[in-house]
C-alpha cells in the first residue's frame, strides 16, 4: 500500500463526517490540525476514531478549553492525550522527485521567524502581529518561505488554499459547511459534506 498522509481540518465533535472522510481516503497516516472537540455533537465518537485510526494531532484552542471544563464526562484517557499534544508536527515528503517540507499547526506561525513561533501564535493567531485590528494582514499573507504550513482555526474564511506556501483546512464542518482533508502525496483536497449545521456561526 502506498503512503497516504491525510491532514484533517477542524472536526469540532463531528464524528460522522470524520468517519466518512477516513473511510474514503483510507490514510496510512492521519494528522488533525486541532480543535477536534467541543461545539459539535459527538466528542466521544471523535475520540474513538482517533484511537481506531491511530490519528496524530496538534493541539487547538478548543481542545485546551476542554481540559478546563468540569463534569462533562470526558474520558480521562482523552484528557491525558490532549495534554501531551504538540503545538506543531513537522515532516518531509517526496513527490514527483521534489522534496516537500511541511509543518502542521492549529492557527499559524510567526511569518517572519517561523522557528520562533510562540504558543499564542501556534494556537490562536490569525492576523499578524496580533488580532487586534481587521486592518492588520493575515499571517499567511506575509509568510514567504518554502515550507508548506497546514493549519485550521479560521472557519469564517473557509478553505484558504495558498499552496505551495500555506493551506488552511478549516471549512466549518460544525457550521454545516463540510469537513476538508488534504492528501499530501497526491496534493489533493477531499471534502465531505456536513450532515447538518450543528451550531450557528458566531
Amino acid at each position: 500500500m502506498s503512503l497516504r498522509t491525510l491532514f484533517i481540518g477542524d472536526v469540532h465533535g463531528c464524528a460522522e463526517e470524520l468517519g466518512t472522510l477516513l473511510d474514503i481516503v483510507q490514510p496510512t497516516r492521519g494528522i488533525l490540525v486541532g480543535d477536534m472537540f467541543r461545539k459539535g455533537p459527538n466528542n466521544h465518537g471523535v475520540w474513538r476514531l482517533i484511537q481506531q485510526w491511530n490519528l496524530e494531532a496538534v493541539v487547538g484552542n478548543h481542545d485546551l478549553v476542554l481540559l478546563k471544563e468540569k463534569g462533562t464526562g470526558t474520558p480521562e484517557a482523552l484528557l491525558t492525550w490532549i495534554k501531551g499534544l504538540p503545538l506543531s508536527i513537522d515532516g518531509t515528503c517526496k513527490r514527483d522527485a521534489i522534496c516537500i517540507n511541511w509543518t502542521a499547526v492549529h492557527a499559524g506561525v510567526n511569518p517572519i521567524e517561523p522557528d520562533k513561533t510562540t504558543f499564542r501564535e501556534a494556537v490562536t493567531l490569525r492576523r499578524y502581529p496580533n488580532d487586534s485590528s481587521d486592518r492588520l494582514p493575515f499571517w499567511w499573507q506575509i509568510y514567504n518561505q518554502d515550507r508548506l504550513i497546514i493549519y485550521g482555526h479560521d472557519a469564517k474564511r473557509g478553505l484558504q488554499d495558498h499552496r505551495p506556501r500555506t493551506l488552511g483546512l478549516d471549512t466549518g464542518c460544525v457550521y454545516g459547511n463540510g469537513l476538508t482533508g488534504y492528501i499530501l502525496e497526491e496534493n489533493r483536497l477531499v471534502h465531505v459534506p456536513s450532515q447538518r449545521a450543528y451550531v450557528d456561526v458566531s
